[in-house]
């Protein structure tokens, strides 16, 4: 069975039936917001009823200039994802990278003061928080901000507030819109360093009594050595679960390409020098190969099928697989192979048996 081909056009969509149990999401770009790729636009409204912003309310889009708010894309973004009937993820509100310069440093260059960098930090979050408040169901507040041994990561929001800055953040997006669900999300959550500093974040927001809805394991798998160990993907997906919070699949895909040598996780300032065997796939997916990475989804798929009632959502990071960032990252100009259809917008085979199990 050639995996690759165009399955039998399933009468019900993801969100029909896997639907039933969490929110199922995607990743949208600019040209599916403004309608540019209609074929983008048919899969959304069969598949999905939740999305979030794949750049445009990051703080480096809505805040290039201090105090200078851009929200034309965005408002787009919400505009496309109402009249969709699409619930809002916000992404995101803090984070070290995709944030400009300015935000991090004084007048002269230097590091900015706690007291600026957490006046900059209210000032964002209360503005853009704000301005979205009613349309957004819930926030990305803190992204990637633990190491993958545990430690909290050397960002410049850790290295001028320590870890204040994340209740901080929590608290000022609770203030801003007391309705709208709040929650930490990262890479590479099946970590067990990772897991450990998670739950003890957790525990600490929950004992000054701030607002936390759920915790977002970004799901950028792999098929090599940057794949997650399964039996500790499911004891992170279980230890959160034990917080009290949801658990979110975030930023789902397969990297099904060979991985750069000391390449991990998914940190976006990696970037290798590319190679004819790390791109091995440039005319198509041999057969044997295809079907390793259907199983591999099943795998996944059945572990989220089992945790069902502690899942509240499943996002994939963009439609399909032209548009996916995994072309560029961590090599650039490479034919990747990581979501549920293909380069011609057609169903894998993949999205009827992950239907059928739901079923």
């Amino acid at each position: 069975m050639n995996l690759l081909c165009p399955s039998a056009h399933a009468q019900k969509g993801m969100k029909d039936v896997l639907g039933k149990h969490f929110l199922m999401g995607v990743a949208l770009n600019q040209r599916t917001v403004n309608g540019q790729d209609k074929a983008s636009v048919k899969i959304v409204k069969k598949h999905f009823n939740s999305a979030v912003a794949e750049n445009c309310m990051k703080v480096e889009s809505l805040q290039p200039k201090e105090g200078v708010f851009n929200f034309s894309e965005a408002d787009k973004f919400i505009d496309f994802c109402q009249k969709n009937h699409l619930t809002i993820i916000g992404h995101c509100l803090v984070w070290h990278a995709q944030t400009p310069t300015w935000f991090f440093t004084d007048s002269e260059g230097k590091p900015a003061s706690r007291e600026l960098l957490a006046k900059r930090i209210k000032n964002h979050i209360s503005t853009v928080v704000k301005h979205f408040k009613g349309k957004v169901h819930g926030w990305d507040v803190c992204n990637e901000i633990v190491e993958w041994d545990g430690q909290m990561r050397r960002s410049p929001l850790y290295n001028i507030m320590g870890e204040d800055f994340i209740e901080l953040a929590f608290r000022t997006a609770h203030e801003a819109d007391p309705d709208a669900e709040l929650y930490l999300n990262d890479y590479g959550m099946w970590s067990p360093g990772k897991r450990a500093t998670y739950v003890r974040l957790i525990h600490n927001l929950q004992a000054k009594g701030l607002r936390i809805d759920a915790i977002g394991m970004q799901s950028h798998h792999g098929m090599g050595n940057d794949a997650p160990n399964m039996e500790e993907y499911e004891k992170s997906l279980e230890a959160y679960a034990q917080t009290g919070l949801k658990v979110m699949i975030t930023e789902l895909d397969l990297d099904v390409l060979p991985s750069p040598y000391h390449f991990r996780g998914a940190e976006i300032s990696q970037n290798f020098e590319g190679n004819d065997a790390l791109n091995p796939y440039t005319k198509g997916i041999p057969e044997e190969m295809q079907q390793k990475i259907h199983d591999r989804w099943m795998d996944f798929f059945k572990l989220y099928h089992k945790h069902r009632d502690q899942i509240s959502r499943i996002t994939f990071w963009g439609v399909n697989d032209g548009v996916s960032w995994l072309n560029g990252f961590p090599v650039k100009g490479r034919s990747n192979y990581p979501l549920f259809f293909d380069r011609n917008y057609q169903e894998k085979p993949i999205i009827k048996d992950v239907i059928e199990l739901f079923k």
